[in-house]
């Protein structure tokens, strides 16, 4: 299957709720274990539009299938139709393309897809578990690459609070609700910064 390179001047319009409700849904549905969820999913793309190579350079048959646990035999497996797996495609790009969008024109609207967990006394606290495990997801494509953002400097402070959360091992594995909070509500705007430094390279 040849899938499309990610293109910078293509639709660009963000997903609406019941959009990313649907590609929540499909990938929800598909049999692959290791399908990503839509927080995941947020978090391995806004990998991508950081890394060191630059996305438009990397093949879709590269990234895309992880999405959805890799493609399998006969095709269009996992998809039950080829239909539905363009479908998926599609909407994965559009929300690629509306990740980027706002990191360039709207910074401050932008808000990461995190899930909420409830205490006993019902406050809600953002975790961005899912989401960073979903973001180091897209630094296993380039670790060598990655590897010097990891080990010192600005860019590992960005990415700190990603690891405490994403790793298997992460710091924060064990974290209460609140510390977990805590650390999911640097992620925002330390990507944001890292874009912005990104953009200077």
């Amino acid at each position: 299957m040849n899938y499309p390179h990610y293109n910078p001047a293509s639709d660009n319009r963000p997903l609406s709720d019941d959009e990313l409700n649907e590609l929540d849904d499909l990938l929800a549905e598909l049999p692959a274990d290791a399908t990503m969820n839509i927080e995941a999913l947020d978090g391995y793309l806004a990998a991508l539009l950081l890394a060191p190579t630059p996305l438009p350079e990397l093949p879709g048959e590269d990234w895309l299938p992880l999405i959805w646990g890799g493609d399998l035999s006969p095709e269009p497996a996992p998809f039950v139709s080829g239909k539905q797996r363009k479908k998926a495609v599609m909407l994965v790009l559009r929300h690629l393309h509306s990740i980027a969008t706002a990191w360039a024109q709207h910074p401050n609207a932008w808000e990461p897809i995190f899930s909420q967990a409830t205490d006993e006394d019902e406050q809600d606290y953002a975790d961005a578990e899912d989401w960073s495990a979903g973001f180091l997801a897209g630094v296993a494509l380039a670790p060598e690459a990655w590897g010097p953002w990891f080990e010192g400097g600005q860019t590992e402070e960005w990415l700190a609070p990603i690891v405490a959360l994403g790793s298997v091992d992460g710091l924060l594995t064990n974290a209460t609700l609140a510390e977990r909070d805590a650390a999911s509500r640097l992620i925002p705007d330390a990507m944001l910064a890292m874009w912005t430094w990104r953009q200077s390279q």
